[in-house]
Order: structure tokens, then sequence, then C-alpha cells
């Protein structure tokens, strides 16, 4: 079958075809569908192709039906490897690839069969082209919408377009120490109103993933959201995020900030007319920070009047189109929109790692590849479970490992008057999240005990 990062990518390029129609930007969704498909589309792994409307009206439906997930591409068998081009064959062809970059590929594909290196009968040049796609896909950017398409909206309208952005802060204490802290901001294009803001330690895209999803259950879903080419923000995760719930993501061009110049502004703003009135030593920790910054954006900048907003200040704007809000029907859906989605082996034992923190399901998993989705917050709570899924249907649970319980816990085979479980190990993982391919740790439970 094709590769986790490969159908989520044809997912997102099916996604960004069809969200015109979804975020309500077309008038007569039939003749966008027939626009849409007089040229072919380049779709990722399968190559350039031509598509029928009637595919596009198929995929809205989908996306309607299932969300994100339904517009990935069905499992194969053979794991998304060339069922034709073996791993060696394709080895010889990036190699021929690499040493002619400008040559087009149909000559490519000629020079090979003149070297015997391919069969015209056993390797056809579609599959041959499905294949250099495949290959240059592995190892390129997921192409985006193309950022004309700003230029289609004047964004009169609250929640059209969202533009976002992270600028650094003031270094404040944390327990015995000072950090950097960053702020995540997202601003409303048409009211300037700051949907959400928030100051952290970190400027990864755990706190990107929590400011995205308060702005949302604050003010709404929007159509655009226009960031810079940060690798945060290109994550195939908040594509996805994004597209889940609507959303359809574009990026400014690299070094052509222009078009984020309102929330550039608003940084501007925040240095002049809030951090300006403080010395770091003012703030006790980041709580602080937040709890004075919160206080000074709903009081000062979302009521103060704006003269490109005829006098209105950001929230009055915006509470005067309130009724454009789109709010998600269900809160709880929502919330599962927005789980981080990470792949995980489950060991012999029924257990895997998160974040170093060791979870154990139902043993039927043992060896399977599975989907993991958590919220990072459960990780601190103990007894919240994350979610297993496989083929994007959800199939279990996992609970984290009880070490306490588990050593009291009466198992086959042990000494009814042995004070240690010497025969029974758990598989801990000490990696992190990043390096979960790296050897991992047997701990005893008698070493845990304080056993030999």
């Amino acid at each position: 079958m094709l590769d986790e990062t490969t159908r989520n990518a044809i997912a997102l390029k099916k996604f960004s075809i069809i969200s015109p129609v979804i975020n309500g930007q077309v008038e007569n969704n039939k003749a966008y569908y027939i626009k849409a498909t007089e040229q072919p589309i380049d779709m990722p792994y399968y190559g350039t192709k031509k598509y029928a409307p009637k595919t596009l009206e198929s995929w809205y439906c989908d996306y309607m039906h299932g969300g994100i997930d339904a517009l990935k591409p069905s499992l194969r068998g053979d794991r998304g490897n060339s069922r034709k081009i073996s791993p060696e064959l394709g080895k010889k062809i990036l190699e021929k690839k690499r040493s002619l970059p400008k040559v087009p590929d149909t000559v490519l594909y000629e020079e090979l069969i003149k070297e015997g290196i391919l069969e015209y009968d056993k390797v056809s040049l579609s599959t041959f082209y499905r294949f250099l796609h495949a290959a240059s896909f592995k190892n390129m950017a997921i192409p985006t919408e193309e950022k004309k398409e700003l230029k289609r909206f004047s964004h009169q309208y609250i929640n059209e377009l969202w533009q976002a952005d992270l600028m650094y802060g003031p270094y404040v204490r944390d327990g015995r120490q000072k950090k950097q802290t960053y702020l995540f901001a997202f601003l409303d294009d048409a009211s300037r109103l700051i949907t959400h803001a928030e100051f952290y330690f970190s400027q990864n895209f755990e706190m990107l993933r929590h400011s995205f999803k308060e702005a949302v259950l604050k003010r709404g879903i929007p159509t655009l959201i226009y960031t810079d080419n940060g690798k945060i923000y290109r994550s195939q995760q908040f594509e996805f995020m994004c597209a889940s719930i609507g959303s359809t993501l574009i990026h400014s061009k690299p070094f052509e900030p222009n078009g984020r110049g309102k929330i550039e502004r608003f940084f501007k703003t925040v240095r002049k007319r809030f951090l300006s009135m403080y010395t770091s030593e003012e703030f006790k920790d980041i709580h602080d920070l937040n709890i004075k910054f919160h206080k000074w954006l709903e009081e000062d900048y979302q009521r103060k009047p704006h003269s490109a907003l005829e006098g209105k200040s950001p929230l009055d704007f915006f509470m005067d189109q309130v009724d454009r809000v789109k709010v998600y029907a269900d809160p709880s859906g929502l919330e599962d929109k927005f789980l981080l989605r990470i792949k995980r082996t489950v060991n012999h034992d029924g257990t895997f790692s998160v974040k170093n923190i060791l979870f154990e399901t139902d043993r039927k998993f043992a060896g399977m590849s599975v989907e993991i989705r958590y919220d990072p917050q459960w990780l601190t709570v103990p007894f919240m479970p994350v979610f297993i899924y496989i083929d994007d249907k959800k199939a279990g649970e996992a609970h984290q490992v009880n070490f306490h319980d588990n050593a009291h816990m009466k198992r086959r085979g042990r000494p009814s008057n042995s004070g240690y479980l010497k025969a029974d190990t758990y598989i801990v993982d000490t990696t992190a999240e990043e390096d979960s391919n790296l050897p991992q740790q047997t701990i005893s439970f008698a070493a845990i005990m304080g056993g030999d």
C-alpha cells in the first residue's frame, strides 16, 4: 500500500482542489468542476493526469461524508512499492536520473531501455512516470495552492482569511532560570481582531496547535489561513488539521512578507503599547505575562478605534458580522480534529511509548504498525487514554502503564512466595519521539521494585 505520508499528500491535494466549493467561494459548483478539470492535474504519486468533473464532485461528497480521511486513496497490499520495479532496479533508475538531471523523463526511459536496464514489456512508461514522481515527492515539499488565490478576495468579511505568525517575546523566569518566550498570534484580516494570541516557551508545532485550536474555539472556522514558510506552518500535521475543519492553508512567497503586513503591524503594536510598559523582571512567570497581555489585548487593542475600519474597533467590526461565524456543530468532534497523529509499532507485550511515556493496550495489536492520536495534555493525566487507529478507523485505546499495580499483579508461572518478579519484564522506550528507531531498553520489575 502507499505510505501514510503519500496518502496524506494525495488527500491534501484533493482538498485544495475542492476547497473553494467547501468554503462557498464559487457560485456554480458544476461550472467550477468543469473549469478545474480543463487542464491535467498534477497529483502526488500518480503524476499529471486528466480528471472528469464527476470525479471532483465525488471527492466533494467523500469529504462531506467522511472528512479529510475519506480523500485518502484506498490501501493496497504491497505497501506503496512499485509492483514492477524492485528496490534494486529502482536504485539504478535513480542513479541514472541523478546523472542526467536535465534529461526529459521520456528520453531517460529510452536510454534505460537501450542500456538493458529496463524492458518494454515489463516496465511501461506510465509505471516509470509513477515511480519517478513518487521518488521525487519523498524529497520535495508538497506544493500548496498558488498565492494568486489571494487576489480573488477582498476580505471584507470576517473569517474569510486569518493571518498567522509568531514574534520573539521577553525572557521570563521559569523556575530558577530565565527563558525566551514566543508569541503565537492569529489575526482576522477583515476586522484586524486577534482571534487568539498567547506567549509560550517553545516555538514548536504543539504550541501552534494549541494556539490555533483556541482561536477556532473562540472565533469560529476561517476559510483561509495565511502563513509564512516556517517549518511548523508547512508541516503535514498542520495542513491536515486545517483541512479537517474545512480551512485552506496557503503560504507567502519566501522573503516576501508583504501579504502579512497586518499581523506584522500588530506585533509592532505589542512591542510599543504593551511590552514597553514593563521590564522583564515585572513578569513573575509566563502565566503572569499572559494574564497581563490578555488584559491589555481585550481592554486596549481589540477595543481601540481603527482608521482602516471607519473608526470602528476590531471587536465592534467583528461583532457586526457575527452571523457569519461558522462553528463546528459537534464540539467533541472538533476536539478530534486537533489530535496529534504519530506512527508506532506495538511491542510484543502490547506496549509502546509516546514522549517517553509507556502505554499498554490489548496484545492483539502486538507487532502491528498503528496510528496513535492524542492531545499532548492527556500525557500529563495518568488515567487519560490515547486512541489507536488502523486504516483511519478507531480500533482501540491505550493507557499509561501503572508500574506499581503491575508489580503486584498475579501472573502465570509466578512462584507464590517470590518477593520479586525476576522473570517478567517490560520494554521501556527511553528515546525521544523523533528517535523511535533507536534501540530500546529492557527493565525488569525486580529492578524497579529494588531487587537484584
